[in-house]
């Protein structure tokens, strides 16, 4: 698996957290940014991610902002991504398991490290469960290639 992620200046501490837990968990990943500390616009940072996704470059990507809601925006206007904004494991879980989402979105504001770290994880490693949901992400995907 080879993930992308990126964060905003909103986003940058629990950024550098899941790039540690990454590296803990030997994924493959493809930092970002942002580096800075000043106030930077959050579709600069989760387009790139989502093109990487979409394109098929990465597998997921995972986006931080300080609430996490403008990077699931910014991230859901590329075709092929399905990105869900999370603040706790059982959404990670269940978005996976439903959903079959691409990219996690979350809120440094919202959540701390530790929280992050669990969602991340439970995210990271849960599977698409098919069977009646494989019927309703086909119509997001068929939708979304005839608009």
């Amino acid at each position: 698996m080879k993930v992308a992620i990126a964060s905003d200046h909103g986003g940058i501490n629990i950024r550098k957290e899941i790039i540690l837990l990454l590296e803990e968990m030997n994924i493959e990943f493809e930092d970002l940014g942002c580096e800075c500390t000043n106030s930077v616009d959050y579709p600069d940072y989760a387009f790139p991610v989502a093109r990487k996704v979409s394109s098929g470059e990465v597998d997921r990507g995972i986006l931080i902002c300080g609430t996490g809601i403008g990077m699931s925006i910014a991230a859901n206007k590329v075709n092929g991504v399905r990105c869900a904004l999370v603040h706790d494991t059982f959404s990670a879980r269940v978005t996976r398991e439903h959903n079959d989402t691409n990219i996690l979105a979350m809120g440094e504001r919202v959540i701390g490290p530790g929280l992050a770290r669990d969602i991340v994880k439970v995210w990271l490693s849960t599977d698409f469960e098919y069977g009646r949901h494989e019927n309703r992400v086909n119509k997001i995907k068929a939708y979304e290639v005839n608009t």
